[in-house]
């Protein structure tokens, strides 16, 4: 799939770390899109995230195709368990991104919980049916 954004010229480069249950979900939800994107609307703040292997890039509704914030450069291999944060680098590309980029860090994971309930599960429901049958005396 091929998607086409724009970016103006990065304002602000600054390294963070993203928790490890966000990283986490985010990548389970790559590994489930058959066409190694995923599209999370976030709602609350009128913004479009795009994710790929690569980067989540951040897109303001106003300005619809244009790059707001990037976040690339994710270094998992740097922590030492799955559950601590993972380093990565944020990138400003608008005058608004770093204004929004605190209430982006907390939007996000919510969005994307939402996103992960709504994905259907694979084939039909099964109901296992169980007998209350004791144990023979030993």
């Amino acid at each position: 799939m091929e998607i086409h954004v724009w970016r103006d010229q990065a304002l602000a480069t600054e390294s963070k770390t993203l928790p490890a249950a966000t990283y986490n979900l985010a990548h389970s939800l790559l590994a489930r899109a058959p066409s190694g994107v995923v599209f999370v609307p976030i709602r609350s703040m009128q913004m479009l995230a795009i994710l790929d292997r690569e980067e989540f890039v951040f897109l303001d509704s106003q300005y619809k195709r244009w790059v707001e914030i990037a976040w690339q450069h994710f270094r998992p291999q740097a922590r030492s368990s799955l559950d601590e944060p993972v380093p990565y680098e944020v990138v400003i590309y608008h005058p608004d991104g770093q204004k929004n980029l605190n209430r982006l860090l907390a939007e996000f994971p919510k969005a994307l919980q939402a996103l992960s309930s709504k994905e259907k599960l694979d084939g039909p429901a099964k109901l296992l049916k169980f007998e209350a049958k004791r144990p023979p005396d030993t």
